[in-house]
């Protein structure tokens, strides 16, 4: 991926109105959709017997851990796979290249429900099938909390000033891979993955 990107600026995305509004999303909308879900569950699972306070306690970070490992996955292998012919090159602009592109559109820094709508539902029917709501429902709860967070932190590292040590350092490592080498730091929430991945790059 090269490096050419436009501060302060964005740019139409679809030539179909419908696509185009779809494909902006206010930052408080997952976690209006989301957060109430998740709450749901929980209270089902645990409240009406479905699972213990303790599987519940176990399973949930569990379930985050899972989605750090697969935001990483997702960013490093299916993000910043350009394709290599016309089609797949525009689904690469499209999911990722634009972002790269206009890194400050405010519109476009969480992941639009039309898309994490669909993962969510194949998480939860492959959940499904295991047949283990007692372990399963905190745990897709801690994977979907794990992406409200994930969420959360990409909005905030381009949208906000860190007040924090921490986000400072999770806001220097996602613009280095913005603004300098695009090929590291693929985690947004966490940089564990990419220590242990060997695809950490501290901000010189």
């Amino acid at each position: 991926m090269r490096l050419e990107y436009q501060r302060g600026a964005s740019a139409r995305l679809f030539e179909s109105p419908f696509l185009e509004t779809c494909s902006k999303v206010h930052p408080i909308a997952p976690f209006a959709f989301y957060i109430p879900i998740v709450v749901a569950l929980m209270v089902y699972a645990v409240a009406g017997g479905k699972s213990s306070p303790l599987q519940a306690i176990l399973c949930l970070p569990l379930g985050w851990l899972t989605w750090d490992l697969m935001e990483y996955a997702i960013h490093r292998a299916f993000f910043h796979w350009e394709g290599s012919g016309p089609i797949t090159q525009k689904i690469h602009a499209i999911i990722h290249g634009y972002h790269h592109q206009y890194p400050d559109d405010s519109l476009r820094l969480v992941m639009p429900l039309g898309a994490s709508i669909p993962l969510a539902i194949v998480i939860a029917g492959l959940l499904a099938l295991i047949g283990k709501p007692a372990v399963t429902i905190p745990f897709f709860c801690g994977i979907v909390s794990g992406y409200l967070f994930y969420d959360f932190t990409h909005w905030s590292s381009h949208y906000r000033t860190p007040r924090t040590a921490w986000g400072r350092a999770i806001r220097a490592h996602h613009m280095t891979h913005h603004f300098a080498d695009p090929t590291v730091n693929f985690g947004i929430s966490h940089r564990w993955v990419d220590f242990l991945a060997g695809s950490l790059k501290k901000r010189a």
